[in-house]
């Protein structure tokens, strides 16, 4: 009788095994999927390639990725490719070697990333780009906020306040970037059909800011009447406030010497110089959302998803750039001390607790 019984209840017992598949791998494969009866899946290994680490706004965007992964729970694979294409194209081969399912970079010479979103798409791993848009090439997605409108912002708001007129300074990045060019044209345009009474003086920097403090001293010296000065980028901030302040014209914005500024990321400093006067406006680069949607778009290439044009949950606009290149145009808003409207362009004010900057911890 208990030989019959222990028979009988091995049966039932390899009987429920085959049912609930014993773990192993019984769910089936698929990569990342269960590894155990009662275990998590696997974590979604995703290559980061941070573009520099020498500015403000791009060490922002770095604190920011970690916090997203985690949200989204997935392994990261870091890199830096320190502003050099080339160290870029080595870090994207290491995070290929590392087994990543997707890639998210920044280039930011968006001309020499063709071969290595090339290779990437060669070997079915998906690549988003965050803040730059490839001349060429394929990518899941592209994560950034529409670059013609920071020209046009700040274009308007020269315009408004040296009111149609007067000479500015366009602190201009790098025009073998889609960012430096998109922005310097657009500002370019703005100013020749709606203020054609203001000269531009164009000044090429290679989001170098010692290039661009070299280079506005030239033009000040040369034209002292100079009362605007556009930085493309806060790289030029601490530049450009210490020879403004060398030659006694960083004066609060009632003075008839002020010179209005604008800048272009949203870094907490721009927030404080506007505060202080110091500066006059910047638009707001999310760097908190590059993050986190650049994150979310590798995720999703990895989990299968896919996307289409038009509007987002995220309050921004899905555009197909062209075949096989969508871009996530982001928000970024023109900031301002007294957040009115200029030329048509609304502003939120720099103390605003929307802002990224002011809510960096």
């Amino acid at each position: 009788m208990e030989r019959r019984r222990f028979a009988l209840v091995a049966a039932l017992a390899i009987s429920g095994c085959l049912v609930a598949a014993c773990g192993g791998n019984g769910g089936g494969g698929g990569g990342g999927g269960s590894t155990g009866a009662g275990s998590a899946p696997a974590k979604p290994v995703i290559g980061v390639d941070y573009p520099r680490s020498d500015t403000d706004f791009w060490n922002s965007y770095i604190s920011y990725v970690p916090k997203s992964a985690d949200e989204l729970g997935a392994e990261l694979k870091i890199t830096n490719s320190q502003n050099d294409i080339a160290k870029l194209t080595a870090n994207v081969q290491t995070l290929i070697g590392q087994g990543v399912r997707s890639v998210v970079m920044a280039p930011q010479d968006t001309a020499a990333v063709a071969p290595t979103l090339q290779q990437l798409e060669g070997k079915k791993i998906p690549a988003v780009l965050v803040d730059t848009r490839p001349d060429t090439g394929n990518a899941f997605m592209v994560v950034r906020a529409d670059n013609r409108a920071y020209g046009e912002k700040a274009c308007r708001f020269l315009g408004e306040k040296l009111q149609s007129t007067g000479k500015v300074v366009m602190l201009q990045g790098d025009l073998a970037s889609i960012n430096g060019r998109d922005r310097t044209e657009a500002f370019n345009e703005c100013m020749k059909q709606n203020y054609p009474g203001i000269k531009v003086f164009g000044e090429a920097t290679k989001w170098d800011g010692a290039i661009a403090a070299q280079k506005l001293s030239t033009v000040l010296t040369a034209n002292p009447d100079v009362k605007g000065v556009y930085m493309q980028s806060s790289f030029a901030l601490a530049g450009t406030l210490q020879l403004l302040k060398q030659r006694g014209l960083l004066v609060p914005p009632g003075d008839p010497k002020h010179v209005f500024v604008v800048s272009n990321d949203g870094i907490p400093q721009e927030l404080k110089e506007i505060a202080a006067g110091n500066i006059d406006a910047t638009v707001s680069q999310p760097a908190d959302l590059y993050a986190k949607y650049a994150l979310m778009y590798a995720k999703a290439a990895v989990d299968g998803k896919t996307f289409q044009p038009g509007k987002t949950d995220h309050d921004s606009t899905i555009i197909q750039v062209r075949p096989g290149l969508l871009e996530d145009q982001l928000s970024a808003p023109l900031v301002t001390a007294d957040g009115a409207t200029y030329g048509g362009i609304p502003s939120v004010k720099n103390d605003d607790k929307s802002l990224w900057g002011n809510n960096l911890s």
